[in-house]
């Protein structure tokens, strides 16, 4: 007969060696590639973000800058690896007219920005300043073009405008304003949320709105055949997929948008407070956030209906966080502070795309500064790197990577009868032949034993950095830059086939193999 404290000291162990996450990582089975497009950004004309983000202008000296585009952003930009940003919107795409932001600046006509804060722009910053600012961020432009008040012409000589090399009379006159090469801009959006704020219209209307767009957008004008992107479903309206999948040509098309935030609650002031959210809304933002992973499988199953070999990309170009504005803000400029919620809600994000990679192949972060899950925050002449910014910096080792792929069976986290997995994974192989594991335990309280199954992979070392901190409050300001911030890693040990890995509540760890 046993003796009772033998008994429950082996209870105890079985009931430890079931608390845990269970993860096999297939190391020989990688076959698609982690776009670093995945890793893509967001710069709309909304709030501080272009003017007082990105661009502080020309004539600044308190602000180190080229050609008023501050020169701090750009090299923290280049840092984390920036492969896109799509630019000028958003909804305010489908009210800009890019020919008001060409030419001497003094000359250039005013606009309203009635979409947000409704506050008086000098198109001061227009379509030379920023395929300029792109490739002095060593990224590729994309362009969002007007469909909702603009023309075919218009959006037609555009493409002309930024691509043609020879002689024309869009790139005659790009030479006259001071550029004589293209900048051969491959990725364009012909339109913006076209179901909303871009024109409100059916996706029977829009399908062949698109068409006659994209007809006449001269795909060969430039080195290299141009990417349209196709204007796509907010969250769960599979009919818009289907309908665009259906009624345009592939031909016409390279790729259909898709847009989800992890937002509570679309009404005015109902969003949660960016620092002091309850635990029951954090766990709802959570849920939201991990709700990415249905989208996109749902979405991609309307796709290979009509696309089975998956020429067509699903582009997730507006994606994060939505929260209410910081108290005293204008509200029409969405500026948010950025917290550890923000960092789990990013990594768990990007393994969610690291799984989809195959139609997933580019992603846009909303947005880059100042305005909603920014990654930079300015005040002045200051600058702050968010805890987003450094899930990004760490999980840049993915970009361009093999996607090898991981089965979870993860430990719950639970609050108030409801449960979420607590721990995301995802991992990939470098040209060079190493590997990254990314781990995430979005759980605030519980730590997680993790134990990893390294099938066909024999690994000699391992290293690792973890962002993590002690509330899931925490976040930087501009009287602590640096409250959070990556740190080395050394809760992981390896064994012959076998990683043992232990992740603190709210944490992001990227290992290396």
């Amino acid at each position: 007969m046993k003796k009772p404290f033998l008994t429950l000291a082996l209870a105890s162990l079985s009931l430890l060696a079931s608390a845990q996450t269970k993860v096999t990582l297939n190391a020989d089975e990688g076959k698609h590639l982690i776009s670093r497009h995945l890793y893509g950004h967001f710069a709309e004309h909304l709030g501080r973000c272009i003017y007082d983000g990105f661009y502080v202008g020309e004539n600044n000296t308190k602000i180190p800058n080229k050609n008023g585009v501050r020169l701090d952003v750009v090299d923290a930009l280049k840092k984390m690896k920036i492969p896109n940003l799509r630019w000028p919107g958003g909804c305010f795409a489908d009210t800009y007219h890019w020919k008001d932001g060409i030419g001497p600046k003094a000359k250039r006509p005013k606009i309203v920005n009635t979409w947000w804060g409704g506050v008086t722009e000098d198109n001061s910053f227009g379509t030379h300043d920023f395929l300029n600012m792109c490739e002095l961020l060593g990224t590729e432009p994309y362009l969002s073009g007007n469909v909702g008040s603009g023309t075919v012409q218009e959006l037609s000589e555009w493409v002309q405008y930024v691509n043609f090399e020879k002689d024309s009379p869009m790139s005659n006159l790009r030479q006259q304003n001071g550029r004589v090469k293209p900048w051969n801009v491959r990725y364009w959006g012909v339109a913006n949320e076209a179901w909303g704020c871009g024109g409100n219209m059916t996706a029977d209307y829009y399908a062949n709105l698109y068409k006659q767009y994209s007809t006449f957008m001269n795909t060969q004008v430039g080195k290299e055949k141009i990417y349209r992107i196709a204007s796509g479903a907010s969250d769960n309206d599979y009919n818009w997929t289907e309908t665009l999948m259906k009624n345009i040509p592939g031909k016409l098309m390279e790729a259909v948008a898709l847009h989800h935030y992890s937002v509570l609650s679309w009404g005015e002031g109902q969003k949660s407070s960016a620092t002091q959210f309850s635990d029951q809304e954090y766990f709802k933002t959570m849920q939201q956030a991990l709700l990415m992973d249905e989208l996109i499988e749902k979405h991609s199953a309307v796709m290979d209906k009509y696309d089975p070999e998956k020429k067509i990309a699903l582009i997730v170009d507006e994606w994060g966080g939505w929260y209410n504005v910081e108290p005293g803000t204008n509200p029409g400029f969405l500026y948010q502070q950025n917290t550890m919620r923000d960092a789990v809600l990013a990594g768990a994000t990007l393994n969610i795309f690291h799984k989809h990679c195959e139609r997933v192949r580019m992603a846009n972060l909303a947005q880059a500064v100042n305005v909603l899950q920014a990654v930079i925050l300015t005040k002045g002449d200051k600058m702050l790197l968010t805890p987003t910014y450094h899930v990004l910096e760490m999980y840049n080792v993915h970009q361009d990577a093999t996607m090898l792929p991981v089965t979870v069976k993860s430990e719950d986290y639970t609050l108030d009868n409801q449960k979420l997995p607590a721990v995301s994974v995802s991992a990939s192989r470098d040209k060079a032949g190493k590997v990254h594991v990314s781990l995430v335990n979005i759980d605030p309280s519980k730590p997680q034993e993790i134990s990893v199954d390294l099938k066909g992979l024999k690994a000699s070392g391992l290293t690792g950095r973890i962002l993590t901190s002690a509330n899931v409050r925490d976040h930087n300001t501009f009287e602590n830059l640096t409250k959070v911030k990556p740190a080395a890693f050394n809760g992981a040990k390896l064994s012959g086939d076998k990683l043992t890995v232990n992740l603190p509540p709210v944490s992001v760890v990227v290992l290396e193999l």
